[in-house]
């Protein structure tokens, strides 16, 4: 029974959703439009014919791309899994689609829930190291022209490995309750003239990813010694660490639960074009 007390049963539905971000003003949904949520929620409504608000596991924002979102919502519908993907990727642009779909628990504790069942999340960020810029990585990842080298970067990532206030890299705008995270990993990898960053932690902050990209850049390029960026982690002073890095190179690639959900989730990959 839902909580109306209605008497209708309501189903929890699970989806795992795919974006390309730059055409879209970040996922939350917004009074103008031009969101994921906004074009994902009007695809669902074409093809239940009914008005559905999805929660999602983590919000991104404008030109920041999604391997495996995931989302949820709850419906009275009776559908298989499969319908709601081949159903709503009929109205879905050629820059989103619906990847996967499973039906999971929606009763008391043991409800499952996009957000809050999460246990970790990973990003990739993906960074064009060359001299002249590549027209055909435009939105797909972030560029710097000046040479960066690997190990000074993975030096100064160790710093910020473990529970930490990580208020030094959360944006002014953040709504999070606290700025204490656990970052369990970051991993830094060169292919060519590409850098691809990898970061798993519990939850992330409002643009912490960006913001440490580019402090860590900052200690690529040989501007800074690896030991400064845990003096700016310790500091907890955002003015002190580098500019927000550009979005093009962000990507949500992963959002881990508990295996009891069996939640039919693709593998964290390579991006496919790398």
């Amino acid at each position: 029974m839902n909580e109306s007390g209605s008497g209708v049963e309501l189903k929890r539905i699970v989806l795992g959703v795919q974006y390309d971000g730059a055409p879209w003003h970040g996922w939350q949904t917004q009074p103008s439009g031009g969101t994921v949520q906004d074009t994902l929620e009007a695809a669902i409504k074409r093809f239940s014919l009914r008005d559905i608000k999805t929660t999602c596991a983590g919000r991104t924002d404008t030109g920041v791309h999604a391997l495996e979102q995931v989302v949820h919502f709850d419906t009275d519908l009776t559908r298989d899994t499969f319908s709601w993907v081949r159903g709503v990727n009929a109205f879905l642009p050629p820059s989103v689609a619906v990847r996967w779909a499973t039906e999971v628990s929606a009763e008391g504790q043991d409800a499952f829930h996009a957000r809050f069942s999460a246990t970790a999340r990973t990003y990739y960020y993906v960074l064009y190291n060359h001299p002249v810029r590549s027209p055909l990585l435009a939105g797909k990842a972030g560029w710097v022209f000046r040479p960066l080298e690997i190990e000074p970067m993975r030096e100064a990532a160790r710093y910020l490995i473990g529970e930490h206030d990580f208020s030094a890299f959360r944006a002014a705008e953040c709504q999070a309750k606290s700025p204490v995270k656990t970052m369990h990993d970051i991993r830094i990898e060169r292919r060519g003239d590409l850098i691809v960053f990898t970061l798993t932690a519990s939850a992330f902050l409002h643009h912490m990813v960006r913001n440490i990209v580019g402090s860590l850049i900052v200690v690529g390029n040989g501007n800074q010694a690896p030991p400064w960026l845990g003096r700016i982690l310790a500091d907890r002073d955002r003015s002190r660490a580098a500019p927000t890095f550009m979005p093009d190179g962000l990507y949500l690639a992963k959002i881990a639960y508990d295996e009891k959900w069996k939640l039919p989730q693709e593998s964290t990959g390579a991006i496919p074009w790398l």
